[in-house]
């Protein structure tokens, strides 16, 4: 059973501001997200190693010395809370009951912190989508999908707070689409395709989450809309193009919602904010402190709207300071002192270091000219008045399309002379776009190439 947005949860776009959600979660240890603070969420992973039978004591080791060293020095620092996120390796999720230890040893430490020095802590467990490890994928049976399902579940009964996920589907069509910028097909892939798979997939974790007592999170498109960004930094794609693909990629991400997610959104999910106006659900991003895993043109306005800042996935190395997940936690915790300090003045304060945020990154990029706070809410209005999925993805395409084309006019907006024109293009193609989802549908169904996905996966 799923639930559709018909109106904002945000509908002013001064109020779409960090630390501050209309819909606030509370963990079990009292850690309130979305209340008037915002936190950092340490995001970790192993080094570069194997992972198997012979190796599990390194791994677990790793593993314990992270969440020692992050929390020993959170306790110095005096941070009023903290969360962890542990996204599993293929392997782990593989083998359940690897991510069930993994998953106590994160728990067990949280637990030490709080009882040594109070502090705070929550537990984001992220299991990986293995689904997409047999091609074509099968995405709603076999082995991938019930050790998944597995590992979420056992990871539940242990108490881990908050299930997330990067899930895949649809990228077996989206891939080729924006290598080839057919923006018709990345709407069938994130709009037909992706929301199908995520009202599956997301019933399923709500349930688990619902019986065990913790939260169901989110998702995130970063398997599609971080993919586009990560193209367009190397230049094989225009930036125009994959600004407008990150505003499409909310109209899937938003399924997790309707299907019983709460938040807070996964810390990649640059689509985050759009959700935050639709749903009132707290929200995690990443910005300049996610350099460990990406390059991005949108480091600070990420922030802006931000519940919990994260830093992506650091691997556990040696640095000169300390081990690299301690070390990208000091920054996460001074960078959320900044947050909570202007916060603390009141709304005037949040709302002028929102607006350095926004303004110093919004004009130089189409990816962050999608992602101030007035467009977020705009694309939002955009999606919850469309009557299906399809209609939402094709007109938050447009409405992306034309605010890009207008700040450019404008002199508001640095586009490359050489990306200009496919704006154009792309409005072009929206324009030709049937009405009719099912038209739509058998469209795209001749195009695309069938032997890389099963259609009846996805009801097709």
């Amino acid at each position: 059973m799923t639930a559709h947005y018909r109106q904002l949860a945000i509908a002013d776009s001064d109020n779409l501001v960090f630390g501050h959600a209309p819909k606030p979660v509370t963990t079990r240890n009292g850690l309130v997200i979305g209340g008037g603070k915002v936190y950092p969420e340490l995001n970790f992973t192993l080094p570069t190693m194997e992972l198997s039978e012979n190796t599990w004591t390194q791994v677990r080791r790793h593993y314990e010395q992270i969440v020692k060293g992050a929390l020993k020095r959170a306790s110095e620092l005096g941070a009023p809370g903290i969360v962890l996120e542990c996204e599993t390796l293929p392997p782990m999720t593989h083998n359940p009951l690897w991510a069930e230890e993994i998953c106590k040893v994160l728990l067990d430490g949280i637990e030490d912190a709080h009882a040594k020095h109070g502090l705070v802590g929550a537990l984001r467990m992220t299991p990986n989508d293995n689904r997409e490890m047999v091609r074509p994928p099968v995405m709603r049976s076999g082995p991938y999908w019930g050790n998944m399902m597995d590992s979420f579940e056992r990871c539940a009964v242990l108490g881990a707070d908050l299930l997330s996920i990067e899930s895949v589907g649809g990228k077996e069509v989206h891939d080729d689409a924006l290598t080839m910028c057919n923006i018709r097909h990345v709407i069938f892939a994130l709009c037909i395709m992706g929301t199908r798979d995520m009202r599956f997939l997301w019933s399923r974790i709500a349930e688990i989450a619902k019986r065990n007592g913790v939260h169901a999170a989110g998702d995130t498109a970063c398997g599609f809309g971080n993919t586009a960004m990560v193209l367009a930094e190397q230049g094989m794609i225009p930036r125009t193009f994959a600004a407008v693909v990150r505003a499409v990629t909310a109209v899937r991400s938003l399924a997790a919602y309707e299907c019983g997610a709460v938040g807070p959104g996964k810390d990649c999910g640059y689509e985050n904010p759009i959700l935050k106006a639709i749903t009132g659900c707290p929200m995690a991003m990443e910005g300049k402190s996610a350099t460990c895993a990406h390059l991005s043109p949108v480091g600070n306005i990420a922030a802006s709207t931000c519940d919990l800042w994260s830093n992506e996935s650091v691997q556990h190395l040696r640095l000169l300071a300390d081990m690299a997940p301690t070390c990208y936690f000091e920054s996460l915790e001074y960078d959320c002192r900044l947050f909570n300090r202007a916060s603390a003045d009141g709304p005037a304060g949040a709302a002028t270091l929102r607006r350095w945020l926004v303004e110093s990154d919004a004009a130089l990029d189409p990816q962050a000219w999608v992602l101030t706070p007035a467009n977020a809410v705009a694309f939002a209005n955009e999606i919850v008045a469309a009557p299906s999925d399809y209609l939402a993805g094709r007109n938050v395409a447009l409405a992306a399309v034309r605010s890009l084309s207008g700040a450019y006019e404008a002199g508001l907006l640095r586009i490359p002379d050489r990306e200009v024109p496919y704006l154009a293009m792309i409005e072009a193609d929206l324009l030709d776009m049937p009405e009719d989802e099912e038209a739509f549908i058998a469209g795209c169904m001749d195009e695309v190439d069938k032997s890389k996905f099963v259609a009846a996966e996805y009801e097709l």
